[in-house]
Formats: structure tokens, C-alpha cells, sequence
């Protein structure tokens, strides 16, 4: 057994500039607050969204074919009711004159036709707006899997700098904001384009000098669709990343409210969530209003258009080269014409929101992962469990090493005792030997390979882990036991709950095994959270063991208890302890003594007692009430 190191200034997990909570705080809400945000890559979000649509092109194409039939059973309708009004017009003026009388078969008819088109074009709408739901529920469940699936695969680093809430705003607030759009606002893109080619062709019928005075406003149109896009788009940016923000900042301190109570720190919160919510609101109030101008103002420059046709179109009918009906068919085109890029305009506001939602759903789909495992990974069969430590170099950010060439190895058996203050680096290694992190250089060997040349599912069903943290989820206390090993009998489950001191408790509550236990795990106590912890470690069966604290958090008569069944289970297996408690770790084979990410000493219990040194100042501090 050997051990060489250097030592370093920062302590492994402290919260300096250089350690993993540090982009928390350079990433965070407040961080953000004080720098100003860039304009989004709107195009190349919009290529992306494009090419992730692509497994719908077909579905899609025949919306849009759909959409076109529709507008066209509507568009023929005006044309058509304006032969009704002229030959209304004809009978009236004939009727006056003596000549005639007003054909109502003909325009029975006429009305027939059109009442027919229209409701063809309702079933071609209804018809497109159930498959565009389909679409958009699908491609939801799509970007929610993915992302489930890429939290999965990305490296412990990024949670450490990210809050959980503004992970959980990408899967609901940004998704959701994506589905909206695509079941509300493309069916109604489509149809509007779909609607202003379909008018113009039918205006070009009837009159092309008309026709072009009326296209007369369209540069006018987009010049100011495009300022007002323009300048919106930096807010609605803004908007969706602080609305992320706000959702973490109220997941964090909703998750934590009793220690910010206990502390007195509601002031300080709400000061917090007021500036956060201050800045999200006023980025939201700016998009909203510049995005609410674009309706007033088409409009107002359509009603421009629609005035200049209605004089121009008198003057041709004075001079007899255009029908009434004809007329009465070129106004209501040219409402429907301003109206659709009126709503084109208006769908404008939801899809700038959508696409900063996208992006920042492309941008989370994009970050880094884990590097991959190892193409044919070793598959270990019969594992003694011995651990190696070669040269390894480990810091959370590259350019601040904080463990430096740390050679040590433990023999198949043997129970290896990690003590040290909080802050040396005890967990730090922990985490190396999971590979939640990779070591910077040198290598961690099991049975003589390299962890990384196992994958990692492998490499973690060798190891049986108890955290100082305990983690326990929605579900019955049989489930969470179980969580260790899913094939488990109800039988086994019940035995490893009794040599972990479960068994006792559980019978006492109402539902016993099956208790569900809520979101906060609120309805059991502290300690009894951590029996479970350890009896879902005892049923997983593993070859290493590793205990963070196991018995931090239990009184002192559970912790015999506790210890009692830890030593049984440690009979035959690897095992790493990091304690505290340095008096149940005085049978333990091989004991490292860390300080500030460096074993300063190490040996058995006794022996590093009589040297009278850091171990042992440690160790009479928990007696005597010594400072260290």
C-alpha cells in the first residue's frame, strides 16, 4: 500500500472561483442581470427547427395542400357572389327602365355554389388543424424525450453550475411554447400565405390597375414588420431566458424555504426574485408592446389601400370597365388580402417567442456530453475488487488542479477509512471512482483496468452507495428499497430492511411497506431515510462498497445498530468509509487522512494514534472538545 501526493490551496467542493458552484454563480439569474443579452440566432434556429421537422415533410405538404384547396373554396366565393350582385344590380335597373326582372333562380343558384365552396373549405380547415395537432403533439413528446434522454447523458459538471429549475423550464415552459405555435400559428401561416397568393391572382382577374395599387402598400407593410421584428426580437429573447431564471430562483427557494426561514432570509429572497422578476418584466412588457403596434398599424395602412380602391374603382365603374359586382368581389378581396398579412404580422410576436423557446431548447440539446464509453468495453467477470489510484490529477475546473498525483491502492476485502475537516477532498475521490467525474490525468484501475475502458452502467452496479445526502423518491418504501436491484423479491426486499434496522419502523406506520413517501420525503424523519438509503445499498449486493457519512444523520443507538449490519455486509468486499465519526472506523484495515485534497498521513488506528499527529488531533478534538 502506497501513497504519493502534493497538495493544494483549494479545497476540493469549496465554492471558490474555481470550483463547480462557481458557474452558478457566473451563469446565474443575478449574474445575468448585470450583463446585457445578444440577439439571438433567429435564422439558424429557424434552420434547425426546419430540418427537425423534416420527419413530417409529407404530413406537412399535405397540409399545406389542404390549406390551399381551402383558401381557394373561399377565395372563389366573392368572385362568384359578385356575379349575384350584378346581376341583382341588372334586374333592379331593369325592373326601373320597364325592361326587365331580377332572375332569383339564377341567384339561388349563385348563393347555392357559394354556401358549398364555403363549407368545403371549413372540412379542408377542420381536417388540417386535427393533423397539425397530431404533428405538434408529437414533435412535443419528441422534444421532451430527447431532452430526458440528454440529461441522462450530460456530465455531473453541468448540473453543479446550472439550477435545477431552469433545466425544468427548457422541458415545460419552452416546449410548451414550441407546441402552441405549431397546433395554433402554422396552420394559420399557412393559410395566410396561402390566402394572399390566392386573393392576388383573383384581383389580377378582375383588374391589374387596381391590383397594383393595391400591392402599392405592400413594401410599406414589411418595411414595418421588419423595424418593429427588429427590435422585438432582443426582448423576447430576454423574456424566455429570465422567465427560465425566475422558475429557478422559485424552485430553489421553495426547495430550501425552511433554511431560508431559519435564517431569516425571506427579505433577501424576495429582494431577489423582485429584481429578477422586475427585469422579465419589463423585457416582456417591451416585446408585447412593440409586437402589439404591428395590428393598429396594418390596419391602418391597409384601410390606406382599401380607401384608393374604393375611389379608383368608382371611377372605373363611371367609365363602365368594371362591373358593381366585380367592385363589391375586389373589396372584400382586398380586406382579405390586408388581413392575412395583418395576421402574418400579428403571428410575427408568436413566432419570435417560439423560436427563442427553440433555441433554447437546441441549445440544451447541444451542450457537451459525457465522453462516451469505451467502443468495446471490458466486461469484468468475478470480481475480486481491488482499487487502484495511479497518478491521478484532478481538478473541477482544468487551469486549478486541486489533487495532484495521488498513487494508492486497496487490496480485494479490506475496509479503507477516508477521514479528514470538511472540505479535504474525502467526496472528491468518491466521485472520481464512480466516474462522475474523469480524472484530469493518471488512471483509477479495477481488477486492473481502467474504469474508463468500462462503461458506465457496469462500472456503478459494482459499487453499493450511501450518501450523506439522502435521495428518496415519490413512490412506497418496498419501491425505493427495491430501487437497488429492480428484480428483487418482496421477500429479499424485507430481509435487506431488517438487517438495516428498517424492518422495526416500517411496521409501525399506517401503510407500512406499502407508505408512500410524498415529494419532500417530509412524512418519515431524517434518520429513517437514511435506513432505507442503506437498505436499498444492501439489496443491490455489490462488490465495492462506498459509505459518505452513512450514519451522519441517526442517533447514537441506531448508529451501533446501523454499524452491526454495515460490518456484515462488509465481510468479503471492498470498502470505502468516509466518516466523521472517527470512533467507528478504529477496526478499519487502512485509514487515509486528508487535508485540504492531500493525505497528510495514513496507517491503522493505533499507529497513527501514538504518532500524535493530524489523525490524532482529530481524534482526541471529538473527546476533549479541541479546536483544530
Amino acid at each position: 500500500m502506497n501513497t504519493q501526493n502534493n497538495t493544494s490551496n483549494t479545497k476540493p467542493g469549496q465554492r471558490s472561483s474555481d470550483s463547480p458552484m462557481a458557474g452558478m454563480g457566473r451563469g446565474g439569474p443575478m449574474a445575468i442581470l448585470r450583463r446585457g443579452e445578444k440577439p439571438r440566432d433567429f435564422k439558424g434556429t429557424l434552420t434547425k427547427f426546419a430540418h427537425y421537422l423534416g420527419k413530417y415533410r409529407s404530413l406537412i405538404l399535405f397540409v399545406w395542400t389542404m390549406a390551399i384547396a381551402s383558401t381557394a373554396a373561399s377565395i372563389f366565393g366573392p368572385k362568384i357572389l359578385g356575379k349575384a350582385t350584378t346581376q341583382l344590380f341588372t334586374g333592379v335597373m331593369a325592373q326601373i327602365a320597364g325592361t326587365g326582372s331580377i332572375d332569383f333562380d339564377y341567384i339561388s343558384t349563385i348563393i347555392l355554389q357559394t354556401l358549398l365552396l364555403y363549407l368545403i373549405s371549413a372540412l379542408l380547415s377542420y381536417g388540417q388543424g386535427w393533423i397539425m395537432a397530431s404533428v405538434a403533439m408529437d414533435i412535443t413528446y419528441r422534444f421532451r424525450k430527447d431532452i430526458a434522454e440528454k440529461i441522462n447523458r450530460m456530465p455531473l459538471k453541468y448540473f453543479d453550475g446550472t439550477s435545477h429549475g431552469e433545466v425544468l423550464s427548457r422541458i415545460t415552459n419552452d416546449v410548451d411554447t414550441v407546441s402552441q405555435t405549431l397546433n395554433q400559428s402554422l396552420t394559420q401561416i399557412i393559410t395566410s400565405v396561402s390566402t394572399v397568393i390566392g386573393v392576388l391572382v383573383m384581383m389580377f382577374t378582375i383588374s391589374w390597375q387596381m391590383t397594383l395599387v393595391s400591392l402599392a402598400i405592400l413594401p410599406l407593410s414589411f418595411g414595418i414588420i421588419g423595424l418593429i421584428v427588429k427590435k422585438s426580437q432582443v426582448f423576447f429573447k430576454r423574456q424566455q431566458d429570465y422567465l427560465g431564471h425566475i422558475n429557478g430562483h422559485v424552485e430553489e427557494m421553495y426547495g430550501g424555504h425552511i433554511v431560508m426561514k431559519a435564517f431569516n432570509g425571506e427579505a433577501k429572497s424576495v429582494e431577489q426574485f423582485d429584481l429578477i422578476n422586475n427585469t422579465l418584466f419589463d423585457s416582456a412588457w417591451k416585446a408585447q408592446f412593440l409586437t402589439g403596434l404591428l395590428f393598429p398599424i396594418m390596419n391602418f395602412v391597409g384601410n390606406l389601400g382599401y380607401v384608393a380602391i374604393c375611389i379608383l374603382g368608382g371611377y372605373f365603374a363611371v367609365r363602365g370597365t368594371i362591373t358593381i359586382g366585380d367592385i363589391q368581389a375586389f373589396i372584400q378581396y382586398v380586406r382579405s388580402y390586408t388581413q392575412p398579412i395583418s395576421q402574418i404580422a400579428n403571428i410575427s410576436n408568436i413566432l419570435q417567442q417560439t423560436m427563442a423557446a427553440a433555441e433554447r431548447v437546441f441549445q440544451f440539446l447541444a451542450e457537451p456530453e459525457e465522453v462516451p464509453d469505451a467502443t468495446n468495453p471490458v466486461q469484468l467477470r468475478n470480481m475480486e475488487g481491488r482499487v487502484d489510484f495511479k497518478n491521478v490529477q484532478f481538478g473541477y475546473n482544468p487551469d486549478k488542479i486541486i489533487i495532484n498525483d495521488f498513487t494508492f491502492y486497496a487490496e480485494p476485502g479490506q475496509k479503507i477509512a477516508i477521514v479528514g475537516p470538511t472540505g479535504a477532498g474525502k467526496t472528491t475521490m468518491v466521485k472520481l471512482l464512480m466516474r462522475f467525474y474523469d480524472v484530469n490525468s493518471g488512471a483509477i484501475l479495477v481488477d486492473g483496468h481502467d474504469i474508463r475502458e468500462i462503461s458506465r452502467g457496469d462500472l456503478r452496479c459494482m459499487f453499493g452507495m450511501v450518501l450523506q445526502d439522502t435521495w428518496l423518491y415519490n413512490g412506497t418504501i418496498i419501491e425505493n428499497i427495491r430501487y437497488g436491484r429492480s428484480n428483487a423479491t418482496d421477500e429479499e426486499v424485507i430481509a435487506a430492511a431488517k438487517a438495516a434496522r428498517v424492518d422495526h419502523f416500517v411496521r409501525t406506520l399506517p401503510e407500512g411497506y406499502n407508505m408512500v413517501l410524498n415529494e419532500e420525503t417530509t412524512n418519515i424523519s431524517q434518520g429513517q431515510m437514511q435506513l432505507i438509503t442503506i437498505a436499498r445499498a444492501l439489496l443491490a449486493d455489490p462488490q465495492i462498497l462506498i459509505f459518505d457519512e452513512a450514519t451522519s444523520s441517526v442517533d447514537t443507538h441506531t448508529e451501533v445498530l446501523i454499524q452491526k449490519a454495515m460490518d456484515t455486509l462488509m465481510k468479503g468486499r471492498t470498502s470505502f468509509i468516509i466518516a466523521h465519526r472517527l470512533s467507528t472506523i478504529r477496526d478499519a484495515d487502512w485509514i487515509l487522512v486528508m487535508r485540504d485534497g492531500d493525505i497528510v498521513e495514513q496507517g491503522k488506528h493505533a499507529k497513527l494514534l501514538a504518532k500524535n499527529g493530524f489523525y490524532a488531533e482529530l481524534y482526541n478534538s471529538q473527546f476533549e472538545g479541541k479546536s483544530i
